[in-house]
């Protein structure tokens, strides 16, 4: 697979998005991005929330060791990110597996 890194050029944050992962989730945009920029990255095609527009999931892991999955989309060569969480149990062995 190729590295996302070298796919995309940059960020995007959508303003409804700036905060939602901070309040929601207790996650800051920078961990966010943080995880593209780790290995291992694992990004999925996600066909169920792929109607409108291209999606992906991301399962990554921050500088810090926080395990977070990622949904995001492209806008031109950046990645938007949609939504952000931290991995529950069985997302964290399926990472690991990998």
């Amino acid at each position: 697979m190729e590295k996302i890194s070298e796919q995309f050029t940059g960020f995007q944050w959508g303003v409804g998005y700036i905060d939602k992962n901070r309040i929601k989730h207790n996650g800051e945009n920078w961990e966010c991005e943080q995880i593209f920029f780790n290995s291992p990255l694992i990004v999925l095609d996600d066909a169920v929330h792929s109607v409108a527009e291209k999606r992906w999931v991301a399962f990554g892991k921050t500088d810090q060791g926080r395990f977070l999955v990622i949904l995001f989309t492209e806008r031109k060569n950046l990645i938007r990110i949609i939504s952000a969480r931290d991995m529950n149990k069985r997302e964290k062995e399926f990472y690991n597996e990998k």
